[in-house]
This record gives structure tokens, sequence and C-alpha cells, in this order.
């Protein structure tokens, strides 16, 4: 697959643009960047048009000036979508790209036909999660990115030894999330606004995902809210990162959800 970029507002963006038909938009999660999905986006694109992008801060894209904020995330994806001319897409947020998800689906929900969360919750950090932001924060400025990675991404996957290959993967794509950026997401997480609200009051089909060995974002948290329009579709033996640990499966969610 081959990256393009645009600038949205002084700030670049890069994203991946596969596929025809209709579109949905991929927002992976914190320290990531678009390449979470590259064994997703192939099974998506043959029915779809599959817009992956790397969220401000990430993989290659930068970081806009101003205090660091959810919402701030979701407008600059706003306006990457605006930059496509696409007038309603299906947006879909795994972990930190959920919780950008919620910000855009209350600020923007005209541009949505629906939205998803994958491995994410509408409620805000606990207060001890709120330390471990800062701790985390501390731990970058201390050890640097690396070190940081090391020790986060082997707690995003369900517990064994049982992709050892995704998980080097999955750090080698962190190694590439600046220190700067890494900062500015941990304290846009901290300070996060609890949106169950949304979930509540939206028409819009949802779907929500979830793994049942998330250690992150357990599934008792992801189905915290439900409704009439919120499909709830758990992945058996999946952790936080069913995108590598099963792409097939979580790929036929969406498609599924889609055609539905």
């Amino acid at each position: 697959m081959d990256a393009k970029r645009m600038n949205v507002n002084g700030t670049a963006i890069s994203y991946y643009d596969e596929g025809k038909g209709e579109p949905l938009v991929l927002l992976h999660g914190f320290c990531g960047s678009k390449d979470y999905w590259e064994r997703v986006i192939p099974i998506l694109a043959e029915n779809f048009r599959v817009i992956a992008m790397d969220l401000p801060g990430h993989g290659e894209s930068g970081l806009p000036e101003g205090e660091p904020s959810i919402e701030n995330m979701a407008e600059a994806i706003k306006g990457a979508i605006d930059e496509l001319e696409l007038d309603k897409v299906s947006l879909f947020g795994h972990s930190l790209g959920g919780y950008v998800t919620l910000a855009f689906a209350e600020a923007y929900e005209e541009k949505l036909k629906s939205f998803s969360l994958i491995h994410s919750t509408a409620s805000p950090d606990s207060e001890e999660g709120k330390k471990g932001r800062d701790v985390a924060a501390g731990k970058i400025d201390k050890e640097g990115v690396e070190s940081f990675i090391d020790g986060l991404v082997p707690k995003l996957f369900a517990p064994g030894e049982k992709h050892p290959d995704e998980i080097q993967v999955a750090k080698e794509i962190g190694y590439r999330t600046s220190a700067e950026g890494a900062k500015a997401s941990l304290k846009a997480m901290k300070q996060r606004e609890d949106r169950s609200h949304v979930l509540k009051s939206t028409k819009l089909p949802v779907l929500i995902v979830a793994g049942d060995q998330d250690q992150i974002v357990p599934p008792e948290k992801s189905f915290a809210v439900e409704g009439f329009n919120i499909k709830q579709v758990t992945i058996n033996g999946a952790g936080h990162m069913s995108m590598y640990e099963a792409p097939e499966e979580l790929a036929e969610a969406i498609r599924g959800f889609l055609k539905e």
C-alpha cells in the first residue's frame, strides 16, 4: 500500500486509500499508526473504499499546535474527510481512535452514516487511570519512547505467548511515534470527557467490538451502553489488538455490520 499525504490546517495527515465503494475511515490506537490495519484493509477493500489515517502525532502525521485534546484530533479528522470531499463516512476507531470517533460523532454527526468503537469505551479515565497517564509520560521523558513501547505493547495482546511476531510488528510501529506525539495523546486521553451520552442519544447504527481477553478495556467497559441501534460483537481469544490477533474475524464483523 502506498501512503498518501494531505495538509489539514497546516498539519500533515498521512493515510492509505484502498478499494472502491462506500467509504469507511479507520483510526488506530495510542502509539499505533495506519499500519495497524494492514491485515484488515485488503479484506475490507474488496467491498469498500477504505481510508486508514495516522492520527495527529502518530506515524507520519504531524502534531497540531495548541493544547492537546481529543476534540482537536476529531477536528483534524473532520478536516481530512472534507479534504477528501467525502459527504458521509462510516468511522471506526480503535482504542484512542474510539475516543476520537466519539468526539467526532458528538460534533459532526451529519458527516456519519455509522460509527464503531473497537476495543474502546465511552467512559473517561478513572482517577487511577489518570495517574497512570502521568506515570507513562514520566517514563517517556526518563527512558524514551522505545523503552515505553517495550513495556506497553505486550499488555495489548491476550495473555500468553500466542502472537510473538505480531507483538514485534506492533512494537516497531510504536517506535515511530514521537515522544511529543505520545505525551500529547496521554494528556488528551487523561482529560477526555465521559461520552456515554453520545451512545445513548445517537440514532445512527453503532458497532462495538470487544476482545474477551482484553486487559486494557474489558468487555463490560466496552458494552456499558446498550441500545436498539448498537450491535455488540465479542471476539473470543483476542485482547486489545484483534486487527492482529483475529484480523479475518474483525474484518467480517465490520463487513457484516456495514452490509446490515
